[in-house]
């Protein structure tokens, strides 16, 4: 059965989680990928993955979002951070909590030290 991936219902959607959900526990990391529950299982992730795309979308990120993520995944402090990209921890505070939006250099600065890709700091 072929799906229209732009034209998935809501009944289609909840049977593809409900039938993901039996299927887990039969698909293993060394099943084949021929095997007919790991066919089904690709064929209703797909169609999962689908409609969530359409209907529930995830945003990019914040500059703040971004920062504070990075803070977490690395086990810095906000004080850490500020003294390494050379401002006060309020000013660390004011670009977490999105009262301010950090300068060309300090973003610079943030992609260096807290590892995230400059594309990634752009708001389109």
């Amino acid at each position: 059965m072929r799906y229209d991936m732009n034209k998935i219902t809501e009944e289609q959607y909840q049977f593809a989680l409900a039938r993901i959900e039996e299927l887990l526990p039969l698909v293993q990391d060394d099943t084949p990928a021929n095997d007919r529950h790991a066919v089904e299982l690709t064929v209703v992730s797909d169609i999962v993955m689908a409609y969530e795309k359409e209907h529930f979308p995830i945003g990019k990120p914040t500059v703040a979002e971004l920062i504070e993520s990075s803070l977490e995944e690395k086990g810095i402090t906000q004080k850490e951070l500020a003294s390494n990209i050379g401002v006060s921890p309020s000013r660390v505070n004011d670009y977490i909590a999105g009262r301010a939006e950090p300068t060309l250099k300090i973003a610079r600065q943030l992609c260096v030290f807290l590892n995230i890709p400059p594309a990634a700091m752009l708001r389109v």
